[in-house]
């Protein structure tokens, strides 16, 4: 809980004296201002800056987002691998918080990474808990997006990528797509579904629910450029405080925001591999790869033809 303290102060929005009763008679225009300190204005790329080492593992994010968008619960129940009862991202679940429990970490100074120790070797009540609250990406070139052949995927007029159910075929061609595994085939309608970033209610100038119910502001939500700036800020001040390890994921110029997708709108601060909280230390687009496809097999398929072409050319002569 020591992290939370550590949250930078930000000014109450002089126009939250507007709405100081506990009752209002309708919703607030431009919420956002007041719950994040954003204007939500349309042709402007919006995102998420998630704080892997301000999170809790509350879960209230999932939670959140559930009950806004009327998402049913998953197979609820312990998975034998971790505490996470969510399990990973689904077409129910479009916001999952990893609980991954590090019992071979370097808590010792001059211990390398890897350092294999078991419970009874380590310092009383480090049990070294990462958690982060995984979502979809928005990528700035999005796979999935590019193999959509209906166009129920697009991008919207706030930079982010939403499916259009009403139109997706649920072909299924951008679930393998997808380099993080997010996007999911709803076994009840055959459709895919992922996160919207909340497109409903950014229309409507409200924070996304997530975003809003984060009790420790691990999830920050916000327009990217100001997203950015603030994170690499965090990093800096974490830095100076002894945590060398802390890096930012998915922000322009750095890991997981390759030449193949850009930057993702929504991105991390993380304080281990990426591989750690399950995310690809290098995702690439599958389109990259189709022409070096197409290449090998029709070097194939003209390899076999020569080889038959050899073996009848024998059998005539014999």
């Amino acid at each position: 809980m020591g992290a939370v303290k550590d949250i930078p102060a930000r000014a109450v929005p002089k126009r939250a004296l507007d709405y100081a009763e506990p009752i209002l008679p309708g919703m607030i225009p431009d919420e956002s201002e007041l719950t994040a300190g954003v204007t939500i204005v349309p042709g402007r790329s919006y995102g998420f800056f998630t704080d892997t080492t301000l999170c809790i593992g509350c879960k209230a994010c999932e939670v959140a987002c559930k009950e806004w968008n009327a998402l049913p619960a998953d197979d609820v129940g312990l998975k034998g691998t971790s505490y996470d009862n969510t399990g990973r991202l689904s077409a129910n679940s479009w916001r999952h918080v990893a609980f991954v429990e590090k019992i071979g970490g370097d808590l010792d100074a001059g211990e390398g990474r890897g350092t294999e120790r078991n419970t009874t070797t380590m310092p009383p009540f480090q049990s070294n808990w990462l958690m982060m609250s995984d979502v979809c990406k928005h990528c700035h070139n999005a796979p999935c997006l590019e193999a959509c052949p209906t166009g129920s995927l697009f991008r919207t007029e706030f930079d982010t990528v939403v499916v259009q159910q009403d139109i997706c075929n649920g072909c299924g061609y951008c679930v393998p797509a997808c380099p993080f595994g997010v996007v999911d085939l709803n076994v009840a309608d055959g459709k895919a579904h992922k996160c919207t970033l909340c497109y409903d209610r950014l229309k409507g100038g409200l924070e996304p629910a997530c975003a809003k119910s984060c009790p420790t502001d691990s999830i920050q939500f916000g327009e990217l450029p100001d997203l950015v700036e603030r994170a690499r800020e965090r990093v800096d001040s974490l830095h100076e405080r002894g945590a060398t390890d802390a890096y930012l994921y998915g922000a322009p110029g750095s890991p997981g925001a390759t030449g193949d997708l850009g930057h993702l709108n929504a991105f991390f601060l993380l304080t281990d591999r990426p591989e750690t909280y399950g995310l690809p230390s290098a995702p690439t687009r599958a389109s990259n790869r189709v022409a070096p496809a197409l290449g090998t097999g029709l070097a194939t398929m003209a390899g076999l033809t020569m080889v038959a072409v050899a073996l009848f050319a024998a059998n005539r002569r014999s």
